[in-house]
Order: C-alpha cells, then sequence, then structure tokens
C-alpha cells in the first residue's frame, strides 16, 4: 500500500481545497499521472501519484479542505499488475479493443455507467482531465487534435484547451451542447459562474470565487497577525524615467524584452535590504527567523481581477537585465495561469505597484510570514525644488510616492523608515548614464 499525501505549496501554505478527482476508485494509476486537482490561496495544481497502481481508497471528497501532509488516498501498487492485466484480457475477449492499442488501461467498477470516453489518436495523449473537459463540452477527437500544446513535447493542457473553447466561443463556430450547471462545476471549477441573484432588482447578491475567498481569509489573517503601521516617503525619479525612455527602444532590440520600472524597483529594493537585513525576516512564535537569501515577491494582477505573487528567488545575485528577463517571465506566466508552485513560494519581501491602476499611493497588507510589503505609486510630473551649488529653484521633475507597511512587533518606525528612505536614496541616485 502506498499512501498520496497532500503536497506542501507553499512557505505559509498550510492546507488545500479538492478541487476535482481525476480517478475513481478502482481505477489504474501510471507514475506521475495526474491524481487530483487542489487548490490554495496562491495557486490550482495537480497531484501525481509517487507509483503505479490501483486507486484503492480515496480518503476526501470534492470541495473538502485538506491540511499539509495529511493522508487523502491509498493506492495499492502490489495487486496492480494483475487486476491491469485481467482487465486487458476482458477488453481483448469481449472485442471492444478494434485493434487500437492499450497504453493506460482503466479499471472499471461493475454496475457504475461511464460517459463515452474520449479516445486519444495514436501518437497523442490527452490527461484525463483534458479528456473529461473535452467530453463535457462536446468536442470530437478531430478538434481536439487540432489544438496546439503548449506543454512537455506539445501535449495539450488544461488552459490549452480553456483557450481554445474561449476562442472558438467568440468566433462563433459550432458551440458545446448546453451543460447543466453540476457539469460546469464538475469539469472546469476555475471557470464556474455563480448566478447572481436579484432581492428586488435593485440589489444583486453575488458569491464569491473560490479564490477571492482564499484572498479574503488570508488578508484577514494577516490583519489579525501582524501589527500593521505604514510609512511613507515621495521619490524624485526623474533620472530613471529618462534613462528608460533614451534606452527603451534599443534595449528591446539588443535583449529581446521590455524594460519596466519593475526591475529598477527591486534591485533598490534589494540593495537597501543588504543594508537593513531585519527588514528581510520572519517570525515564528517569539523566534525571529532571519534570512540569508532575498527572494522578492512581485503582485501580479489576474485577467480575473485577483492578485498572484511569484517568486524571484535570489534576486539581489541578478543584474538588471536578468531582472528584467524574470519579471516579464513571470508576469507573462502568471497571467496565464501557467505558474509552478515553486514560483510562488519562499518569497522573503514583496512589492506592489499600485501605480498600475493610476493610484499615486496605498496601503499594502503584509504577505505573510513576511514582515514587510512595499507599494510603489503612479509617477507624475509635479513641481518641485531643485536645490543647485547656485542656490534652489523650482522645475517639473517625475515625482513617486513610496509606502512601506511593516509589522510593528518585530520592525520598529527607526528600522522601517530608514529602509524606506534608502530606497527611495538608491532611486533618486540612479545613473542616468547607465549602460546595459
Amino acid at each position: 500500500m502506498i499512501n498520496l499525501i497532500m503536497p506542501k505549496m507553499g512557505e505559509s501554505v498550510a492546507e488545500a481545497t479538492i478541487l476535482k478527482w481525476l480517478k475513481k476508485e478502482g481505477d489504474y494509476i501510471e507514475a506521475d499521472e495526474a491524481v487530483l486537482e487542489i487548490a490554495t490561496d496562491k495557486v490550482d495544481s495537480e497531484v501525481p501519484s509517487p507509483a503505479a497502481g490501483i486507486l484503492s481508497k480515496r480518503l476526501f471528497e470534492e470541495g473538502q479542505v485538506v491540511k499539509v501532509g495529511e493522508i487523502i488516498a491509498i493506492l495499492d501498487a502490489e495487486n496492480a499488475e494483475s487486476n491491469v492485466a485481467a482487465n486487458i484480457l476482458t477488453e481483448k475477449s469481449s472485442g471492444n479493443n478494434n485493434g487500437a492499442s492499450i497504453s493506460s488501461p482503466e479499471i472499471v467498477k461493475p454496475g457504475v455507467a461511464e460517459s463515452p470516453a474520449i479516445k486519444s489518436s495514436p501518437g497523442r495523449f490527452y490527461s484525463p482531465l483534458v479528456k473529461n473537459i473535452a467530453r463535457h463540452e462536446g468536442l470530437s477527437i478531430q478538434e481536439l487534435d487540432n489544438i496546439s500544446g503548449s506543454g512537455a513535447n506539445n501535449r495539450v493542457t488544461k488552459q490549452d484547451l480553456l483557450h481554445h473553447l474561449e476562442n472558438r466561443q467568440k468566433s462563433g463556430k459550432a458551440s458545446a451542447p448546453a451543460a447543466s450547471p453540476s457539469t460546469v462545476a464538475s469539469s472546469t471549477p476555475e471557470t464556474k459562474v455563480v448566478a447572481a441573484s436579484s432581492l428586488n432588482g435593485a440589489t444583486e447578491i453575488i458569491e464569491m470565487d473560490r479564490m477571492r475567498k482564499l484572498i479574503s481569509e488570508h488578508m484577514v489573517m494577516s490583519k489579525r497577525t501582524s501589527a500593521h503601521v505604514t510609512s511613507y516617503v515621495e521619490a524624485d525619479v526623474t533620472n530613471i524615467v529618462k534613462w528608460r525612455e533614451n534606452i527603451k527602444n534599443s534595449f528591446l532590440k539588443k535583449t529581446g524584452e521590455k524594460i519596466t520600472y519593475t526591475p529598477i524597483f527591486i534591485e533598490a529594493v534589494c540593495k537597501a535590504i543588504r543594508d537593513f537585513p531585519m527588514v528581510n525576516i520572519s517570525l515564528d512564535g517569539t523566534n525571529i527567523i532571519k534570512k540569508n537569501y532575498i527572494n522578492i515577491g512581485m503582485a501580479a494582477a489576474l485577467p480575473s481581477g485577483n492578485l498572484i505573487v511569484p517568486v524571484i528567488k535570489n534576486a539581489d545575485h541578478l543584474n538588471l537585465l536578468g531582472l528584467t528577463k524574470a519579471v516579464n517571465d513571470l508576469a507573462n506566466r502568471a497571467r496565464a495561469n501557467k505558474l509552478k508552485p515553486e514560483e510562488i513560494q519562499d518569497g522573503t519581501f514583496t512589492l506592489t505597484n499600485v501605480g498600475t491602476f493610476g493610484n499615486v499611493m496605498g496601503t499594502p497588507i503584509i504577505n505573510q510570514p513576511q514582515v514587510a510589503i512595499l507599494a510603489v505609486g503612479a509617477i507624475r510630473k509635479k513641481p518641485a525644488v531643485i536645490e543647485t551649488p547656485e542656490g534652489d529653484t523650482l522645475g517639473i521633475r517625475q515625482m513617486m510616492f513610496l509606502s512601506l507597511s511593516y509589522d510593528h512587533r518585530v520592525v520598529d518606525g527607526s528600522l522601517g523608515g530608514s529602509f524606506l528612505k534608502r530606497i527611495s536614496d538608491y532611486l533618486e541616485d540612479f545613473d542616468i548614464n547607465r549602460t546595459i
């Protein structure tokens, strides 16, 4: 017997919700084949089987919350070969094989009616999840074969299929048969649409989606855990704006990457953390855990309106080009819902850009178990006093507010304020003649 364990999906993640079982009790499962889909407040993921075997017992149902490390299913590896062999012989003797090769036979429990399955074309593999969605949406195997896959060996992923269905609907091609709400919920949990109920025509009651519920719980937990304080500073980033305008076209031509302000901000944060390492910590009861590595989380907005925080590991080891590549890659894959679980784990400090939405400042909530988070606001032209050897003068400068929320249990005003001012100093001292 082999126990299937709920995996750890992040440093601050203690539990996960079972979205969908991809296998039934009695099914044969190959090693590394997906058994179920789970979700946390950070990412959705499939849980693979650690070995080949028969799924003998599912210990939790869909929708239940399971703690990390708990046993979620039991596999029978000892009787797998004999059961699969018997099943193959049964299929051959019944004459239902029609000469097709058997790649991953299923053990069907007696008395359970099965929906017509989608058979993989020769030379192409489809995961059980993709097959289930295709079956519920009424896709033919020919249409499935025409979808370009972004997975390993050009395998069609769930996101590839959902993107195809969305494009098909927009283009007005043959639409899938109408599905009942229960069918939609069982096949594509993240696209479930909860109908809004109206009380009197003037108001609507709209249920939160699953990710919004989890984010809500995480934010409330953070406010309940940490004594939040927010400090502000205004920085003159004129040199940065001028430098970026001057080099962005040549930078793109030379490196193939678009340079934004985010990697410049991250670089300044890493320098300031080296100067004030006691901001790069977490708490375990009354023990302070000082991190000797700098992993910067960057909040990214999803098309759904929710947020996710991919993490740049050892960000202080990267130059500006390396940070640019990392920022662009993580942001693009976050929007496409293609982040890996390990890419949203182990952050030590978080940066969020509220200026993206036209906001000049914000009071961000700490991303537990970290102790500080920086928000950068919109860059705006403003009149400002310019100090020169000949005296003070007025000029039009590019100004930006920075706001740092920190946990006052361990970061006092002196440390938090000095750290924030140091970030501002690094931004204001940016070399306008810098080369890449």
